[in-house]
C-alpha cells in the first residue's frame, strides 16, 4: 500500500528525545547528527521558545516508526 522508506516517522532506533531528528535524518537521507546541530543552532538563536514548541508539535504528530520483521528466528 504505502512504501514505508518516503514516510516521514520518528525513528524508533536513532532517538535522543523523541526520534524526531532521526526520523528527519531517514527521511532527508541525513545523518541525524547533522539535523540535531542546526535544530540546535537554530532553536538558540531563535529564542528558544519556538524551536521548543515545535519539536513538541512534531513529536506528537510524526507517527512512530513500524517495527521491522527480521524472519523467523528475529524479533520484532
Amino acid at each position: 500500500m504505502y512504501n514505508n522508506s518516503n514516510r516521514l516517522y520518528r525513528s524508533s532506533t536513532d532517538k535522543v528525545l523523541a526520534g524526531v531528528c532521526g526520523g528527519l535524518g531517514d527521511y532527508f537521507n541525513i545523518d541525524p547528527t547533522i539535523i540535531r546541530i542546526i535544530y540546535v543552532l537554530l532553536t538558540v538563536f531563535s529564542a528558544a521558545f519556538p524551536g521548543v514548541v515545535a519539536y513538541i508539535i512534531m513529536a506528537l504528530i510524526m507517527p512512530q516508526e513500524p517495527p521491522t520483521f527480521n524472519g523467523p528466528q528475529g524479533s520484532y
